[in-house]
């Protein structure tokens, strides 16, 4: 069972101690029921559950998955995509890390995640939707290119995280004061991003060309429940760099 070692120490955008029957939290989320997450450590869409239930204050068990060789519980519980995240919550799977933060934050009312405003609960959906569909696949085709491909890549890359360098300009973070939902989207700018830039050896976020987005990667990673929860770096970068040698074999082997 997981529960955070600092309890009503998360940031600005959860109550203090003292405004916090914490007791009565856990019992309620104690009650609500068995909550289980399958993931690796080293993904950052598994971070995102991890972080949602750590601020939420559930209880869970975080059972390892290999997603070399996946388990019978895996292939069960997601049978469509066979990837992880996985929460089961009495024994009913939830799949998508961002329908799964979604859930979490209906289930378990306390240190609400999303917007309570229709419209801005719509826009934080639409951002977190173009961060995985635009942001992160643009990074992955950067680090895995190579020569001319490789500059076309980051540009391409760069221009999308122009977009989040708007939306976060005079924000701490993306939920205003509070960490929200889009934050937790794009929590692995703070570590997974350096990874794929070290092992694409480029750097795209670049402090002078994205001041604000590299502010808010500081403040977000300096939130103890973020900061205590993130793996190793190297870990992330044999993560990313054995996932790439796996697809260069395949290519290699069709060629």
């Amino acid at each position: 069972m997981n529960l955070p070692r600092n309890r009503g120490s998360f940031g600005p955008h959860l109550l203090i101690e003292d405004e916090v029957d914490w007791d009565q939290v856990v019992q309620i989320n104690t009650r609500i029921g068995e909550v289980k997450l399958l993931g690796t450590q080293s993904s950052f869409p598994c971070a995102r559950i991890i972080w949602a239930l750590k601020l939420k204050q559930v209880q869970y068990e975080f059972i390892e998955e290999d997603l070399f060789n996946k388990s019978p519980l895996l292939l069960k519980m997601n049978p469509i995509y066979k990837k992880v995240p996985v929460l089961i919550h009495n024994d009913k799977p939830v799949a998508e890390s961002l329908v799964i933060l979604e859930y979490i934050d209906e289930t378990w009312k306390p240190n609400p995640i999303l917007p309570e405003d229709p419209y801005e609960r719509a826009t934080a959906r639409f951002w977190a939707k173009f961060v995985d569909e635009k942001c992160v696949l643009s990074s992955w085709e950067a680090m895995k290119s190579e020569g001319e491909e490789k500059k076309k890549a980051i540009d391409t890359a760069q221009q999308m995280f122009e977009h989040l360098e708007k939306q976060i300009k005079g924000k701490k973070y993306f939920g205003g004061e509070q960490i929200g939902y889009l934050d937790l989207a794009i929590g692995w700018m703070s570590l997974w991003l350096n990874a794929m830039e070290e092992v694409g050896q480029m750097k795209l976020l670049v402090p002078e060309k994205f001041p604000s987005l590299s502010e808010w990667t500081h403040n977000f990673i300096r939130v103890p429940v973020i900061h205590e929860s993130l793996p190793p770096l190297e870990n992330v970068v044999s993560y990313f760099q054995g996932g790439l040698d796996y697809l260069r074999s395949l290519s290699a082997n069709k060629s």
